[in-house]
């Protein structure tokens, strides 16, 4: 009974739409039916209108069974879809039956023909206007396509410039870069001068504090500074308490303070504790994380002998400047370190000791230091050093000597040197291998080995020339070669002269019974090369009278001429002679007196 009364009430419903509804819409739907018919040579409207109006009754019936909307509201737009779609579908069914492509009315009526022709003017002149506009696109496209070609051109040209201008640009900013290679050199080396005068402001900063914690004694309960770790460490380590001391040691050296008494003190320590190796293994670690020259100078300390020398001269050379670095080369050519020093340690500590007491003008050592007493203790130590090397700085104060001795069979030459040798060996003018002198049968106190031969022979020469003598000294290392000229005609005069000198009671002598009145000067005349004028006087000192003497013959300069007498015959009331040499450098004797017995 319910579904009968809803189909009942739905039916009364449709009929009271139309009633409502039925009339404006059948008249909007003709209206809109002659519209599309009219406008059907444009396009077919009135399927477009019966199409749309179709869809649309569809969907409000849809939504009306599904109750998605209220039946009495959608109930009149349902009336106007429908009666709209029948009315279009209907214009649109007569269009196709009569083939009227321009429609039913304009085939019915002219003047709706003249309207769609006006319509159809319209539409031609607009076709053409499409097709011009379609003309003159064609148009523009191929005056854009040459266009393109000349600024393909263009563009080629502009490339060209600019690869060319990025030439001049890359020459340019090839002087550019070495001029801010320059500046920045430039830059460096300001900021290098900056960042040690910052450090010397630092260190400085340090050993005032430092100072003025000295005075407190105690140990610093929660230090920060790095004056206040090395005062602990101090502290620490003269109590005896030695763990501490060198955790304190630790955090001042993580401070990378470039001060050189801290580190030494610390190593020190070290090598007390640990041993040289363990010293070794601790700085090597700091050098590797700092940059301070003062930690990276001690770890070269921590080497052995030969190793710790060649690393010492490393960082010298590395750090010319570094004034510590010379202190401790010189105490590796010491006598304390050495026990035996050579000439040549003597003046390799002479010339460290020289160039570190030369920083000192201006204060120029104080900036190494934070206990300022420790570098007191290194300038006391260095000027006593430097003064007991006395002149072993002047080389030519040690240069070996040669004392020649002329023989019938040519020269024998010794050579003094200035300390003790192991070995020597010399050659002539410079031309040859050298010839070592060979051992002597004793031993050489000084050394503890075998002493070498002093003298060797070479043979006649009559022009001046040169000796080079090498030798080895107590260290094992190499001494020269030393080239000393050799005169033979000055050394035969000189060593002649050494002998009339040295020998003068020898000069005269009156014959042993005095019978038969001869007085004979032989030993003048053997070493006649020496003398330029022998002039005597007899009882008396008025040297009124001269010796004959004969030319030097330098070939045999010791043998006496033929035919040359070597005396002279007096009276018997002779009882003194007085005889005075003059030698050929020009230097005279004093007046030697003879008497007869």
């Amino acid at each position: 009974m319910s579904d009968i009364s809803n189909a009942l009430g739905g039916v009364g419903l449709l009929r009271a739409s139309l009633a409502r509804t039925g009339r404006w819409a059948a008249s909007l739907g003709f209206v809109a039916g002659i519209v599309s018919d009219i406008l059907n040579p444009l396009a077919p409207f009135a399927a477009y209108i019966a199409m749309v109006a179709a869809v649309a009754a569809a969907i409000i019936a849809s939504a009306i069974v599904f109750r998605l909307v209220l039946t009495t509201r959608a109930m009149p737009a349902l009336v106007f879809a429908t009666t709209t779609a029948a009315i279009a579908g209907g214009i649109y069914a007569l269009q196709q039956n009569r083939s009227a492509d321009n429609g039913v009315i304009a085939s019915l009526i002219p003047a709706v023909a003249e309207l769609q022709q006006s319509m159809g003017i319209v539409a031609a002149r607009v076709e053409k206007i499409e097709q011009t506009v379609t003309e003159t696109q064609q148009t523009v496209t191929e005056t854009q396509r040459a266009v393109d070609g000349i600024k393909q051109s263009t563009d080629q040209i502009a490339t060209r410039q600019d690869a060319q201008t990025e030439q001049i640009g890359e020459v340019k900013q090839s002087t550019d870069e070495i001029a801010g290679k320059q500046d920045a050199q430039a830059k460096q080396v300001g900021e290098l001068q900056k960042s040690t005068e910052q450090i010397a402001v630092s260190i400085d900063a340090i050993a005032k504090g430092f100072a003025a914690l000295a005075a407190q004694g105690s140990t610093i309960a929660d230090p920060k500074r790095p004056d206040e770790f090395y005062h602990n460490a101090r502290v620490q380590e003269l109590g005896g308490d030695m763990v501490n001391a060198r955790r304190s040691y630790l955090a001042f050296a993580s401070f990378d303070v470039d001060a050189i008494d801290p580190y030494q003190r610390f190593a020190t320590l070290l090598r007390v504790q640990d041993g040289r190796a363990g010293a070794r293994e601790v700085f090597g670690e700091l050098a590797g994380r700092g940059k301070s020259p003062a930690v990276k100078l001690v770890h070269a300390l921590q080497f052995d002998d030969a190793q710790r020398i060649e690393r010492l001269n490393a960082f010298v050379a590395a750090n010319p400047a570094y004034a510590p670095g010379y202190y401790f080369l010189s105490k590796e050519h010491s006598l304390d370190r050495l026990g035996t020093q050579s000439l040549a340690d003597k003046r390799a500590e002479g010339e460290a000791l020289q160039t570190f007491l030369g920083y000192e003008k201006d204060g120029g050592l104080v900036k190494f230091f934070v206990d300022h007493a420790e570098l007191a203790v290194w300038l006391d130590d260095s000027r006593r050093r430097l003064a007991a090397l006395g002149n072993a700085l002047d080389p030519a104060s040690f240069a070996p000597t040669l004392i020649p001795t002329r023989s019938n069979q040519g020269w024998i030459i010794s050579v003094s040197l200035p300390e003790a040798a192991t070995a020597i060996s010399w050659r002539m003018s410079n031309d040859g291998p050298y010839v070592d002198t060979g051992l002597m049968a004793s031993i050489d106190q000084r050394t503890g080995k075998p002493m070498p031969n002093p003298s060797f022979q070479i043979p006649t020469v009559n022009e001046p020339t040169v000796i080079s003598i090498r030798y080895v000294d107590p260290r094992g290392n190499p001494a020269g070669p030393f080239d000393l000229p050799f005169d033979p005609t000055g050394a035969l005069q000189q060593a002649s002269k050494q002998i009339l000198d040295q020998f003068w009671t020898s000069w005269v002598a009156f014959d042993a019974g005095g019978n038969t009145g001869l007085v004979y000067y032989t030993h003048i005349l053997s070493y006649r090369c020496a003398v330029k004028e022998v002039r005597y006087s007899l009882n008396g000192a008025s040297l009124d009278k001269t010796l004959d003497m004969p030319p030097c013959n330098e070939k045999d300069p010791y043998a006496l001429p033929d035919g040359v007498l070597p005396y002279f015959k007096v009276t018997k009331d002779v009882t003194s002679m007085a005889v005075q040499v003059t030698y050929v450098d020009g230097t005279q004797s004093p007046v030697r007196e003879f008497l007869r017995q």
